[in-house]
């Protein structure tokens, strides 16, 4: 499984290390960006990542920002995008389970690592429902 991985500023530790974690289970992982703590704008990744999904070069997106509000604000501009903000992992299952989120989104600067990778597993380990919850993602507009 391909998966694109950005970041902005806020990210860049939890991007590094959590790249080295799924390359080492065997995913393959496309970096959007940013490799620096200076200062940025997170749409200047999140829409190439958003692209890059909806395209099909990467089969599901992983994002970071200081609150995740803003990535997740850029990448739902995306027709084909459901990006889900979780800081659980309970939110990260149910994101997979009920709306069938291809990009997971985290607050870098509000969780620690540990729950990164937690998270992160359980959105990978989780298969969408489908059922009543297709018919409410094929409520949202542009997305059907």
């Amino acid at each position: 499984m391909k998966i694109g991985i950005c970041n902005d500023h806020a990210g860049v530790e939890y991007k590094n290390r959590l790249v080295e974690y799924l390359t080492a289970k065997g995913y393959e992982i496309v970096n959007f960006g940013t490799d620096t703590t200076d200062s940025m704008d997170y749409p200047d990744v999140a829409h190439p990542l958003a692209e890059a999904v909806e395209k099909g070069e990467v089969d599901l997106g992983i994002a970071f920002c200081g609150t995740g509000n803003g990535m997740q604000m850029s990448l739902n501009k995306h027709q084909g995008i459901r990006a889900g903000l979780c800081w659980s992992v309970e939110i990260g299952k149910l994101i997979k389970q009920h709306n069938n989120a291809n990009v997971l989104v985290m607050p870098a600067r509000f969780i620690p690592f540990e729950t990164v990778v937690e998270i992160t597993d359980a959105w990978l380990g989780e298969e969408f429902e489908g059922g009543r919850h297709q018919t409410r993602i094929n409520k949202i507009p542009n997305c059907r």
